[in-house]
Parts: structure tokens; C-alpha cells; sequence
């Protein structure tokens, strides 16, 4: 369910401390991700030391997106649900190709599809969504073409000195 020929979505390994590092305090993401400080090795392991816990008590769920490739796994971003409702059946979702080279190669769409089916055919939630500022052509491109909508607009949401972007809210309802 989580694995194509292209692509597997794996849960975190104790391994990934380093690119975790690495991709959480890359500063040129920080404006699509909503970080504002670096995070530390020592959060990095307590956030791991609890990425066993299921969705229902964490409310979240981070996997890995591996790109199949010569007989290999090799990590090239991550894929999230937050922001998880139990009651509502509904998550936030977000994604990262973290290279530039292993972007625009369908791999972020083969992730996504993914993680859809099994937040409808798994998790049986309702609905995902997803926030993206309205100048993220790529990103909502890749969420549209996934079957979301763009259900509203957020004016000056998000603060990029000097100026302000408004950003989109998408969904994507399972009928």
C-alpha cells in the first residue's frame, strides 16, 4: 500500500537523524514549512524516539520517501499527515523533495497518490488538505493534479520580508 515500482513511503529509522538534520535546518525551505528556528540533534531523537506511536496518540505521521532505484532505497524527501482528527476524519498533508535534482521527475506525484490511498483505504479518513502559498506554482500543480481543490484564500498569510503572500487552502474529499 505504501510502495510503488518507483517509490516506498517507509516509517522513520534511528538512520535518518542526519538527513533529518539536514532538511529541517536547510533555511531555504523555511518559508514553505512554517519554521521559524533550527532544530536541534537532541529533538531530532526525542521526535524519532516516539515515531513508533500511531497516528491516533501522535496525532501525526512522518514517513520517508525512498526512490527505488540499481536495487536500492534512497531517501529523497519526506511525506506528512498532521493535524490528524480522528472524529472528523481529516489530516493536513505536506511534502518535501528535498533535492532539486530529484524534483519534476513524478516522484513527489507518486509519493502523493500513495499517501492518499492509504489515508482513504487505510486510515478511512474523509478528507486531506493542504496549505500552499498562492506563489508555489509547482506545489499547487502537484496537488491539483492529485484531485485537490482550492477552497479559499488567505490574504498576506504568510509574512516574506518585506512583502506578504496569501496562501491557498486545498482539499481533497473522499466521495
Amino acid at each position: 500500500m505504501l510502495e510503488s515500482t518507483i517509490i516506498k513511503l517507509r516509517a522513520l529509522e534511528n538512520s535518518d537523524i542526519d538527513l533529518l538534520y539536514g532538511w529541517e535546518n536547510n533555511t531555504d525551505i523555511w518559508l514553505i514549512s512554517n519554521t521559524l528556528n533550527p532544530f536541534s540533534k537532541h529533538i531530532l531523537k526525542q521526535y524519532l524516539k516516539n515515531s513508533h506511536l500511531d497516528i491516533y496518540q501522535t496525532k501525526q505521521l512522518r514517513l520517508i520517501i525512498d526512490l527505488k532505484k540499481d536495487g536500492k532505497n534512497i531517501p529523497i524527501g519526506t511525506i506528512d499527515l498532521f493535524d490528524f482528527d480522528a472524529y472528523h476524519l481529516r489530516a493536513g498533508i505536506g511534502i518535501l523533495i528535498n533535492s532539486e535534482e530529484n524534483r519534476n521527475k513524478g516522484y513527489a506525484t507518486e509519493a502523493l497518490r500513495l499517501l492518499i490511498n492509504y489515508s482513504f483505504n487505510y486510515l478511512g479518513l474523509h478528507q486531506l488538505y493542504c496549505n500552499i502559498a498562492s506563489d508555489n506554482n509547482k506545489s499547487i500543480k502537484l496537488f491539483t493534479k492529485a484531485g485537490f481543490e482550492i477552497v479559499g484564500e488567505k490574504k498576506d498569510w504568510i509574512k516574506a520580508h518585506p512583502e506578504w503572500i496569501n496562501e491557498y487552502l486545498l482539499q481533497l474529499i473522499n466521495k
